[in-house]
């Protein structure tokens, strides 16, 4: 008979990561694993950069472990961390980004949903992941993180009014594909 794995206090294996036990460091990655690659997606163009973000973010947990405040919340400083990974990944990855424009990423095909799944979470974020890598992590940081345009300026080295700017775009750009859906699907309903 197998046996079931034991369920060890947060505190336990923090102090094991701290000890720099890899089944700690193991069982605390598997923890956190969904949590951590959900921040992962939103950051990323694809999964395989998501994973990329969300293995570079542990390592920095488990090196810079002896920082967090054990008086505080975990997940919001493992947040921060991936949310800091993401950002400098991308800030290291955009040369290398393929920037669409704006009328072409309005006509390539999104994927197909359901009329009562449109607005779902998944399918939301099939959208976001359409913008560019700019729009996108700008979108991100203000209205999902919740960080305010300064911060952003600073997180990623641009001006407020590019962040602004970008995330007014974003919103522009989200609101043309939402309603290229709502047309996509009137037009299949009244054939």
């Amino acid at each position: 008979m197998a046996q079931t794995p034991q369920i060890l206090p947060l505190s336990d294996l923090l102090a094991g990561c701290l000890r720099h036990h890899r089944r700690s460091q193991e069982v605390l990655y598997r923890q956190f694993y969904g949590y951590a690659m959900g921040i992962c997606l939103r950051y990323t163009q694809t999964p395989e950069e998501a994973v990329e973000v969300l293995n570079d973010g542990f390592l920095k947990v488990f090196t810079k472990l002896n920082q967090y405040d054990p008086m505080q919340p975990f997940k919001p400083w493992l947040r921060r961390i991936l949310i800091n990974t993401a950002t400098d990944y991308y800030r290291q990855a955009v040369p290398h980004y393929y920037q669409k424009d704006i009328e072409a990423a309005g006509h390539e095909k999104s994927q197909e949903a359901d009329v009562l799944s449109t607005m779902e979470y998944e399918y939301l974020l099939t959208l976001v992941k359409q913008l560019t890598p700019a729009y996108r992590i700008v979108f991100n940081l203000y209205a999902i993180d919740g960080f305010s345009h300064d911060e952003i300026a600073t997180q990623l080295g641009i001006s407020v009014g590019t962040s602004k700017s970008n995330l007014a775009r974003a919103r522009e750009n989200l609101r043309q594909m939402l309603q290229k859906k709502t047309n996509d699907e009137y037009g299949r309903l009244a054939r």
